[in-house]
């Protein structure tokens, strides 16, 4: 790792995302009609990852999930994406959660069903989890991960996390602040400030840090991350400039003009997440990472529900 825990070069291999994947139903753009999906915020990352990534890079996704048809199913779908999915253990009397989306005016909102959801089981083997982290160059966590997990479960994985950064792994972590998730605010934020100590790159959105936080402004998230001990910091802010910290420097870069019309906002941090994180392995240049962030993210909000069809991409230029 070089000084502020950017990632060391000739890039490493394999990128591990940890967390839920659910099933989706998204608006078909016919009234009252809904097109059936499977999509989570690490797995959509992991999803836009594959189209980012050079080709010698591996993507892995580690969740639970139960031995029913829909697991079945979102298996095949990952597999079929280029998303490994060796280790996932199967488990029986669950299935993956269900959310909802309801649009207005292109802004998303949902409607969840997760109380039988596998995932919030994915932790039962930490040693299993632990092995695929070792066997990884980049892991790659959200807060809704650790928001669905049982106390314990939380801090096995916190623990996982921090094993990884002192090994020289390179931790990415987007707090994706969802407050309903956690049983209450103290603890949300305690832990994500824990999580930043752990973390190479944190990627948070400013619009969530504001109601968490009260941050006055996107250079306030960086100092708080910062402060706790985050490598890197990139704040994401919607249609404003983003912000970052790259570990010496502090910046804003602004955000391009939406080149058409936005239609489901739904995945635009996730999708921006993945092409930041592939160039930023790719190049260590902060800038050009977030180009390549922007401009997949407003592709994504072109579409309709979290996983849209797109070309490869580098730094925003279709391979």
């Amino acid at each position: 790792m070089t000084e502020g825990g950017r990632m060391d070069h000739p890039a490493r291999k394999r990128l591990l995302g940890i967390g839920e994947c659910m099933i989706e139903l998204a608006p078909s753009g016919v009234s009252r009609t809904y097109t059936q999906g499977f999509a989570g915020d690490v797995f959509n990352t992991l999803w836009y990852a594959t189209r980012c990534l050079d080709p010698d890079w591996q993507v892995q996704f580690y969740t639970a999930l139960g031995q029913d048809d829909f697991s079945d199913d979102l298996l095949a779908f990952a597999e079929s994406a280029g998303i490994s999915c060796k280790a996932v253990p199967r488990l029986k009397g669950v299935m993956p959660g269900l959310y909802m989306i309801r649009l207005h005016q292109g802004e998303r909102g949902f409607s969840y069903w997760r109380g039988q959801s596998a995932a919030r089981l994915m932790m039962q083997d930490v040693d299993l989890v632990a092995r695929q982290v070792q066997e990884a160059d980049v892991i790659y966590v959200s807060g809704i991960t650790l928001a669905i997990l049982p106390p314990e479960g939380r801090s096995a994985l916190i623990a996982v996390m921090a094993a990884a950064r002192k090994a020289s792994k390179f931790v990415v972590f987007d707090p994706n602040i969802r407050p309903a998730l956690w049983e209450d605010a103290t603890t949300l934020c305690a832990t994500l400030m824990t999580v930043a100590a752990t973390s190479s790159l944190v990627l948070p959105s400013f619009d969530d840090e504001m109601a968490a936080f009260g941050d006055l402004g996107p250079e306030e998230t960086v100092a708080r991350y910062r402060s706790a001990g985050a490598g890197q910091v990139v704040v994401k802010n919607g249609p404003a400039a983003v912000v970052t910290w790259d570990g010496a420097n502090l910046a804003r870069h602004e955000t391009p003009i939406l080149p058409g019309p936005l239609i489901d906002s739904t995945a635009a941090g996730d999708s921006f997440n993945a092409a930041f994180l592939a160039q930023i392995l790719r190049s260590d240049e902060i800038a050009s990472a977030v180009r390549a962030g922007q401009a997949l993210a407003s592709r994504v909000v072109q579409g309709r529900g979290a996983l849209i069809e797109t070309p490869r991409i580098i730094t925003g230029v279709d391979r």
